[in-house]
Order: structure tokens, then C-alpha cells, then sequence
């Protein structure tokens, strides 16, 4: 292995709000949560902190389950908070019979101590982070309707359940002082915090829902491929030691440390994420990426299914998203749907028509004769024949269609 393995068994856990649709920043840290688990042969939970119920959104816990299945993080444990509004209650009621809380209008309060620091090192960047307890003020843990704050229900779970690692946004760093804080007055051992760094878009602004900052289910409906986005995803704030950008699911449950995690925020780059997805395209085999281009557009059954097949191949090199094999090939299996200038397609029927070996190298001849008498670019080809400034190769394209098809579409 690449790096030391934890003796002791690890259990981390992802705890997400359900108040909408998880954003790609979101999702990464759940990945760090997962692989984190899978890395060390620990355990992985999914527990939906649903405590603040003004704020809950209909189907964002389908949203956020959907999100992590798609992309292959699948959980070993599934928690509602909203479930264990009892258990909450009684830990609040202990703190309140130790003197350390305090209830006032129906809600219970912890009492910070006025004098004293908290401090913890931080796993990302080996950080000791601390802070002056006379700066913190008094929180509430329990509110008036009985639902417990994020502070109480977010420190009584992960004891419960034993999380060993909190992995978690740094967003969270000035939380961690009043859950330390309750750890104490509990008299319970906290578990390792890390705090990833932020996502931010090119803007160097952080990725927000209210920013527009898409969720992954945006990107499967664009047409990305899951390993892809899951792989790019992951190189937001960790690399592998020899620094390689295509990895496979197995290789960072190889290499997958919270040692090689940056401190400095990273950068989402939706062209970088489009080049990405571009190479996970080339690299399936045509069969697969067939079965993959069915599975995002069932529309594509209306069509001839063995001229589809055959244009997967020349598609391959042309497309970065599924979505765009539609684009490419539209206007070679839908009839009337070469609608370039006329007297290209003319000139390129006259020529095409006179072949006696229909092949790509012959079909090419007479495309590169007409661009030299004409004195055609290829992007003015494209143009003249789709209206496009590119798409499939014409030449193997127009070998796959065959004669009929393609004097036809240029008729």
C-alpha cells in the first residue's frame, strides 16, 4: 500500500442538511468521507441531519442519496436525526443536571467557561488550531419545539456511533471549538477532525447553491460520465504522490490519504471537467460506451440501431459529453437534416458519385480535390454541408452510411 494503514477500525460519516440539492463542493467532501472509509477497511455513513425543520426541501434527501449512488459512494449506514429526538433530549437534560446548561424560554443552553482555550491539530495540513474560550459565546443545544441545534445532535451522534474522523468542510472550523467543548462536558474522547479545504469556481468565489454551482445530477443530465466526475472530483484538494490525473475508483481506494489533502482551497474548472470526461469517453471500448449512450438517451432507439453502433467510433474522438453524440450524428441519420449550402453538397454528390470503390481513403480523395479547387477550409466544408463548424469525420462517416445513404442526404 502507499501509505500507512490505521490500526484501529475507522468510521467516518457524511452529514448532510437536507435544505436542496447537494452542490459538486458538497459531494467532494462526502468522496474524502468515503474513500477515506474504503482506504483504511472502515465504515461509511450517510446521516441526514434534518434537526432544522424551516429549512428542510422536499426531495433533497432523495437528491443526496441519488447523487452518492450514481457515483459509486455507496454507504454502510443510514441515520435520520429527526428519528432520535429522545436521545438528544436526554443528553441535553444531563448537561442541565451537571450545571453546565441551562434551559430559559423552553430551549437549553451551554454555558461556556469564561476562562481557557480549546485547541486541536487539525489532520489536513497538521494544523493545531485553537480558541480563547472568552470569545465564545453561549450557544443553544436544544430548541423550544424539542429538535436539538446542529452543535448537540452533530456531537451525541458521532460518540453513539463512534466516528473515528470527522472529514468535514472548513466552513466548520469555527464550530469545532463548541463541539470540543461538549465533548469535555460530556466526558467523552473526540474524535480527529479534518477540515478539507473550499471549493471555489474560476472566480475564486466559493461554490454556493445560491451562486448557481451545479449538483452532480446537473452533470449526469449534461451527459458526464459518473467515473469521470468521481475522478475529478477528488483531485479538488488531493493528489496522488506521482501526481496523475486519470484514476480509477480502485486506484484511490489504493492511495486515498487525508496526509495528501491541501490546505489551500481548489479551483472547479468545467473545462478541465469537460477534458476529463473527453478521455474517460475515448477510453471505453465501443460496446460500453454504446451501452452508456443508450442508458442517457433512450431517444436514440428511434433510430437505425446498426448505423448507430457503427458511428460510435468516429463519434469517440469528437465528443466530451454523451450528449454531444446525438449532436454529431443527427445530421447524417435524420433525413433532410444536412441543410449546408447548396452547392457544395452539389459539387460533393458529383464527385462522390463517380467512385467505384466506395472506402474512407478514396471518399477522402475527392473531399480534399474539392477543398483544393474551391479553396475550402475544412471548417468551410462542415459549414457547406451541416452548418457546423465541425463534427463526425466525413470521410469514415460517409463510409459507414454507404453510397445510397449518403448520395441521398447530399441529394
Amino acid at each position: 500500500m502507499t501509505h500507512e494503514r490505521i490500526t484501529s477500525e475507522v468510521k467516518v460519516r457524511f452529514a448532510p442538511s437536507p435544505t436542496g440539492v447537494p452542490h459538486v463542493g458538497n459531494i467532494r467532501t462526502a468522496l474524502y468521507d468515503y474513500f477515506y472509509a474504503r482506504s483504511n477497511n472502515g465504515t461509511f455513513v450517510l446521516r441526514i441531519e434534518d434537526t432544522d425543520r424551516a429549512r428542510k426541501v422536499e426531495g433533497a434527501e432523495e437528491a443526496i442519496k441519488d447523487s452518492l449512488s450514481w457515483l459509486g459512494a455507496d454507504w454502510d449506514e443510514y441515520v435520520v436525526q429527526s428519528e432520535r429526538l429522545e436521545t438528544y433530549k436526554k443528553y441535553a437534560q444531563e448537561l442541565v443536571s451537571k450545571g453546565l446548561a441551562k434551559e430559559e424560554d423552553g430551549a437549553v443552553r451551554f454555558i461556556v467557561p469564561d476562562e481557557g482555550k480549546i485547541s486541536w491539530t487539525d489532520k489536513v495540513g497538521n494544523r493545531l488550531i485553537e480558541f480563547e474560550n472568552e470569545k465564545i459565546e453561549d450557544f443553544i443545544i436544544l430548541k423550544s419545539d424539542g429538535f436539538p441545534t446542529y452543535h448537540l445532535a452533530n456531537v451525541v451522534d458521532d460518540h453513539l456511533m463512534g466516528i473515528t474522523h470527522v472529514i468535514r468542510g472548513e466552513d466548520w472550523i469555527p464550530s469545532t471549538p463548541m463541539h470540543l467543548l461538549l465533548y469535555k462536558a460530556f466526558g467523552w474522547e473526540s474524535p480527529i477532525f479534518a477540515h478539507v479545504p473550499n471549493v471555489l469556481g474560476v472566480d475564486r468565489q466559493k461554490l454556493s447553491k445560491r451562486k448557481g454551482a451545479k449538483s452532480v445530477l446537473d452533470y449526469r443530465t449534461e451527459g458526464y460520465i459518473s467515473e469521470a466526475l468521481l475522478n475529478y472530483l477528488m483531485l479538488l484538494g488531493w493528489s496522488p504522490k506521482d501526481d496523475r490525473e486519470i484514476l480509477s475508483k480502485e486506484d484511490i481506494v489504493q492511495e486515498f490519504s487525508l496526509d495528501k489533502v491541501n490546505v489551500a482551497p481548489a479551483i472547479f474548472d468545467e473545462t478541465k471537467l469537460r477534458w476529463m470526461n473527453a478521455e474517460y469517453i475515448r477510453r471505453f471500448d465501443n460496446a460500453a460506451l454504446l451501452a452508456r449512450l443508450y442508458e442517457f438517451d433512450a431517444g436514440l432507439r428511434d433510430y437505425d440501431s446498426e448505423l448507430v453502433a457503427k458511428l460510435v467510433e468516429p463519434a469517440k474522438s469528437r465528443m466530451k459529453t454523451l450528449a454531444d453524440f446525438i449532436t454529431l450524428i443527427e445530421p447524417f441519420v435524420v433525413q433532410n437534416k444536412v441543410q449546408g449550402k447548396s452547392e457544395i453538397k452539389k459539387d460533393l454528390y458529383d464527385g462522390l458519385s463517380s467512385l467505384e470503390n466506395w472506402n474512407n481513403d478514396e471518399i477522402y480523395g475527392v473531399l480534399r480535390k474539392l477543398m483544393e479547387e474551391k479553396k475550402l477550409r475544412l471548417q468551410d466544408l462542415y459549414a457547406g454541408l451541416i452548418g457546423e463548424k465541425q463534427g463526425l469525420p466525413l470521410s469514415a462517416t460517409f463510409e459507414i452510411l454507404g453510397r445510397e445513404k449518403t448520395l441521398a442526404l447530399l441529394s
